[in-house]
């Protein structure tokens, strides 16, 4: 059996799901700055609660999350992992929100492909505002305060294995500097397949050049997830 890890902004969609929520709004000038290192989380919180006094409610939201695009090839990625759902344990990690992401997954009709996901908590209030929350709290330095995504990974494996399930191999689909940092906890049996030319990319090579041998994991560049289903496909034979 393997695990499948994916992130979901510029990953399975092919967009910032928050920067969709945003789009064509106009926004007061203290919320188009961008936020301070480490404290998106609490930027799109007040960005929820902005949009949220302009009118926007949970059938505005879901609808914008829903019509985000997938990335290239990722219906293909979709279908080859429902094929063989019974090879892969796929799991999501995402510093996006519950509420976009299950909103999505479902319109794509691959909610159920996904034994977990998680992602900051989201709901909606008494006034039907849409609040944001943080994951949980962290010491790593590399990551923003309210998630880092090794964390999550570790705590999952550890929990799985205790379980009684040991994956053979860790798959792990990214895109972005936060996706770098899981990555790195990756074996040599492992493969981190990082979106073409984002940060994540970026980041591996770069360690690669200053620290061979530091990244264990293969890397797969990817362009369209046709490439990583490719990949995965080669592996079955």
């Amino acid at each position: 059996r393997f695990l499948l890890v994916f992130d979901f902004d510029e990953t399975i969609v092919d967009e910032n799901s928050d920067d969709s929520v945003v789009r064509g709004r106009a926004l007061p000038e203290q919320l188009r700055q961008s936020p301070r290192e480490g404290s998106y989380n609490e930027h799109m919180q007040r960005v929820l609660a902005f949009l949220g006094e302009q009118g926007l409610r949970a059938a505005d939201f879901r609808a914008v999350y829903e019509n985000i695009p997938l990335s290239p090839g990722m219906a293909e990625l979709f279908q080859f992992l429902s094929k063989h759902h019974e090879l892969f344990e796929v799991i999501l990690i995402s510093d996006a929100n519950m509420f976009g992401i299950e909103a999505k997954l479902r319109a794509a009709g691959v909610r159920s492909l996904f034994r977990k996901i998680f992602s900051n908590p989201a709901s909606f209030d008494r006034r039907g505002f849409l609040t944001l929350g943080p994951y949980h709290s962290h010491k790593c330095l590399q990551c923003p305060a309210n998630m880092c995504k090794r964390k999550i990974l570790t705590e999952y494996l550890a929990e799985r294995a205790q379980e009684e399930v040991e994956f053979q191999r860790v798959f792990y689909v990214g895109d972005g500097a936060n996706d770098f940092c899981p990555s790195g906890t990756l074996t040599a049996a492992d493969v981190a397949f990082p979106r073409k030319g984002y940060p994540m990319h970026r980041m591996i090579q770069e360690i690669q050049e200053k620290q061979p041998g530091a990244f264990r994991a293969a890397v797969v560049p990817w362009e369209s997830a046709t490439e990583v289903a490719r990949y995965l496909q080669e592996l079955l034979k």
